[in-house]
């Protein structure tokens, strides 16, 4: 629950690198689990233990005196929740937004059928507690982080193989009551923050909730204008390369008729709202080719093209324990397992290009507000939202544009509503 890379370059020249490439927002994500222990277990978790627990005492001991060097204002006695504060604190002093997305439950690499995270009332999935989770991050960050932006509601929910007794029906309907609570809780806490709605089979069907029913769920039905935060509301999906076609029209028309379509649907019954892509990417090696792949280029053209909000996955090019293995390489990682350069320099370029053709492409998502904090007053003007993951430094990268059909209204990043 250590944002990743802290070991290995200061938070100031992370977060420099990730302005430098373009990127203006984080989606920094988090385990419901950390709320737990503060609410439940006697408080936060101190940066000592939380490295010596994962990592065994000789190399916890090793790399919480990496992070120490590198962010001296740091202590062993530092707690998780006050590196995250500390981070949203660069963020905001570098002009960047903060995306705070739910991940999982329980602390863990993210994601099986089988790891006890994947569904309403999963082994470790406590609705409850996760709801109250919502509650304590929007408050606490309302009140500590002045470019936090936007909430993620859960990352990937899949149909569970645990076989646990609590496990909800895998339904739409479940979907509604669950996300629908969660999206309430956080309005009430901070009514600022953009909330994001994933969906179903890894969140790569949003089909039922685009259209408001669902013909395998008749009970299913699903209207955004019924709720207090309807003008928070974005859609997000997740899309990796699934082989579907190597014909970009086909492509396309594959991923419309899962929801990509969100932002021009029409008829009865539809919420037609942004939609974020909201985690995509591939090897980021010049060598592997995957950049230049039908997948990649089909995609980049699909999402400048319907000017979609993106994130690619991933920032790091290690983590400090992923699956068991420490210091374990991530090939998706846009820079290298040192975070000293780009992993590949064609690819990087691939990335760039992106960038600048989300900003140059018409109708941008143009925002200016203030934050609002007891901290500080931060304006950021006319800046189309370009989102980063870490978890918590996974690195997602992506660009917020004013989608078609829609507008940007209230204040302090507003929302969205119909129009």
């Amino acid at each position: 629950m250590i944002p990743e890379g802290l070991g290995l370059q200061s938070i100031q020249n992370i977060v420099s690198k990730l302005s430098e490439t373009g990127f203006n927002a984080v989606r920094l994500t988090f385990a419901i689990e950390m709320v737990d222990d503060i609410l439940d277990n006697g408080g936060d978790v101190t940066l000592s233990d939380t490295l010596t627990r994962a990592l065994g005492q000789v190399n916890g001991t090793a790399v919480l005196g990496n992070i120490l060097s590198y962010n001296p204002a740091f202590t062993a006695n530092t707690t998780r929740l006050q590196v995250i504060d500390a981070i949203a604190a660069e963020l905001a002093a570098q002009n960047i937004y903060l995306h705070y997305d739910n991940h999982v439950s329980k602390a863990m690499w993210c994601c099986s059928l089988s790891d006890g995270n994947s569904w309403f009332g999963d082994t470790y999935f406590d609705t409850t507690k996760w709801v109250r989770g919502f509650s304590y991050m929007a408050t606490h960050g309302k009140a500590n982080w002045p470019s936090f932006a936007s909430m993620g509601l859960r990352n990937e929910l899949r149909l569970p193989t645990t076989g646990a007794s609590t496990i909800e029906p895998y339904t739409w309907s479940t979907w509604k009551t669950q996300m629908t609570a969660a999206a309430s809780a956080i309005h009430s806490a901070n009514p600022d923050v953009l909330i994001y709605f994933s969906g179903l089979d890894s969140d790569f069907n949003i089909e039922p909730a685009v259209g408001g029913s669902a013909i395998q769920d008749p009970a299913f039905s699903f209207n955004v204008a019924d709720y207090e935060w309807s003008d928070k509301f974005v859609f997000e999906m997740h899309e990796y390369d699934e082989g579907l076609s190597n014909s970009c029209a086909v492509y396309e028309a594959v991923l419309d008729g899962f929801g990509a379509d969100a932002t021009t649907k029409t008829g009865s019954g539809a919420n037609r709202a942004p939609l974020v892509i909201s985690e995509w990417g591939y090897a980021q090696s010049d060598g592997s080719g995957a950049y230049n792949s039908a997948y990649a280029t089909c995609l980049r053209d699909f999402m400048a093209e319907r000017q979609f909000g993106w994130m690619l996955w991933v920032l790091g090019g290690s983590y400090y324990i992923r699956e068991g293995i420490q210091n374990y390489d991530e090939t998706y990682g846009l820079f290298d397992s040192n975070l000293t350069d780009y992993r590949g320099v064609n690819s990087s370029t691939a990335v760039k290009t992106l960038i600048a053709s989300t900003y140059a492409a018409g109708r941008l998502f143009k925002l200016e507000c203030t934050f609002r904090s007891p901290l500080a007053r931060l304006r950021l003007s006319s800046l189309p939202s370009i989102l980063v993951d870490f978890e918590p430094f996974e690195g997602v990268f992506g660009v917020l544009r004013k989608e078609r059909g829609v507008r940007l209204v209230g204040d302090c990043c507003g929302g969205y509503q119909q129009g």
